[in-house]
């Protein structure tokens, strides 16, 4: 059996490896994970307690098939903890790195071959019906049948609207997990953006600077709703719904039967009905034509994301005490210049009125979420296979061209064989694909499909393309 290459640290590379590790047998499983520490990533690299998981306990785990129980596994660093909490992230990554310890223990043990490359991996050329040879570090190539792009959210690209000049003055921030570069305590900070990463951010500035004026700035100015403190009970007629929701055809329409779902004599919770659409999320996507998916994100994503992916009531309470002590303004308003050096000088379009204001902020932070835009951005492995005709932008810039099942595509469509993605590559054709459910739910089905696939003729291991 040929080898294969998992790319990308963070969990959804970590949930491939492993699940491959545990039946890909008769060929070496390469994982390139990069300088980072393996398996945590963005979302589970944070060392701060108070940035939460935002689903419970009782939901997480790493593979279909796990050892140790999530719950088991907090309880021994944090003592007694129940299925309905939400955890610190940092324990998930914890545990994540702990699950895939134990897989490489048993891989050993079963004579399974398996090597962890901590560069990055820099290029990938296609040897036909050879498979692969992808470049790892500076100069040294693996030789394999398949690859796995699992290499998640992408670096953060700057507003059009900041200047130069801002940019260069060390006070706008595009990395919000690394506010330990800023010394100096700022008097005001913006932070652009109201969603998951926005909160994260607004609650590490509040700790870092307890004496900072702070301002979270997006469009539409809504933050996540907060989930209930107890799981609520599903939806008695959600079955009906979703097939309602399936036989839709558009966006309006299907909120049109949500609105009537919670008008409903029974009176369900809105959570429960959007929670009970989440087995059907990716085939209503998928169902949607291309006119109907860009309707959707210019008109309803932004409401969509605020209900679906929600705060914990911890993050949740900690928000609106900041905004009750006067520290915290959340501002409707479009962003339309940052300039200047310290303080910078930020130009704001309110979305009500449409009056256009100016605000000096000492610190900008960049914390508007996912970054799935690959023609655009700067990742050299994925700008080299745009290049090369390995992989087409999503039309909406929502990753990359790819099948159901994770194989990537051409621009007109054709199966590149060998070459799959997993995660946030594939949003555009799932939408739904960055949440640890559905990562170890695709790792599971890929880990099986590539076991069972027909082999690649080997190529020597020293050849170069």
């Amino acid at each position: 059996m040929a080898d294969v290459a998992v790319i990308g640290g963070g969990a959804a590379g970590a949930a491939a490896f492993g699940e491959l590790l545990a039946r890909f047998d008769g060929g070496t499983v390469h994982w390139i994970v990069g300088q980072h520490a393996p398996g945590r990533g963005v979302a589970y690299g944070t060392g701060e307690d108070q940035h939460l998981l935002n689903v419970r306990a009782s939901a997480m785990g790493v593979f279909q098939e796990h050892g140790e129980d999530f719950i088991q596994h907090a309880s021994r660093q944090l003592g007694q903890v129940k299925g309905t909490d939400f955890l610190p992230r940092r324990i998930f990554g914890d545990f994540i790195q702990a699950q895939v310890g134990a897989r490489i223990d048993a891989a050993r043990r079963a004579g399974r071959s398996f090597r962890i490359h901590p560069e990055s991996a820099r290029e990938v050329v296609s040897r036909g019906p050879g498979g692969y040879a992808v470049r790892v570090g500076a100069d040294r190539w693996l030789e394999v049948g398949k690859v796995v792009l699992a290499v998640g959210a992408l670096a953060q690209r700057p507003l059009r609207t900041v200047s130069t000049t801002a940019l260069a003055s060390g006070a706008y921030e595009l990395d919000p997990w690394r506010l330990d570069r800023h010394t100096q305590a700022p008097r005001r900070v913006m932070v652009i953006g109201t969603g998951l990463t926005a909160v994260d951010t607004v609650l590490s500035a509040a700790l870092r600077w307890p004496h900072a004026e702070l301002v979270a700035v997006s469009r539409h100015g809504l933050l996540p709703f907060t989930h209930s403190a107890l799981p609520l009970a599903p939806y008695a007629r959600q079955d009906a719904l979703n097939r309602a929701l399936l036989a839709s055809d558009g966006p309006a329409r299907m909120f049109r039967q949500v609105r009537e779902a919670l008008s409903d004599a029974e009176g369900p919770e809105w959570r429960s009905i959007i929670d009970g659409m989440r087995p059907i999320n990716a085939q209503l996507w998928q169902e949607l034509s291309h006119a109907r998916r860009r309707q959707f994100l210019r008109h309803v994503r932004w409401i969509w994301e605020a209900a679906r992916h929600r705060m914990a009531p911890a993050t949740g309470e900690a928000i609106y005490q900041l905004q009750e002590e006067g520290r915290l303004q959340v501002l409707a308003a479009r962003v339309l210049d940052v300039d200047g050096t310290a303080p910078l000088q930020v130009t704001l379009r309110e979305r009500s009125t449409q009056l256009v204001s100016a605000l000096e902020a000492d610190l900008v932070i960049q914390a508007t979420g996912l970054d799935t835009a690959v023609a655009y951005g700067a990742h050299d492995l994925l700008s080299q296979l745009l290049r090369d005709g390995l992989a087409a932008a999503d039309a909406l810039q929502l990753g990359v061209l790819a099948q159901p099942d994770g194989q990537l595509t051409d621009a007109d469509g054709r199966p590149l064989p060998g070459l799959y993605a997993i995660g946030s590559l594939v949003r555009g054709n799932l939408w739904e694909c960055t949440a640890m459910p559905e990562i170890r739910v695709a790792a599971h089905r890929l880990a099986v499909q590539l076991s069972q696939a027909s082999t690649f003729p080997r190529e020597s291991a020293n050849e170069l393309p």
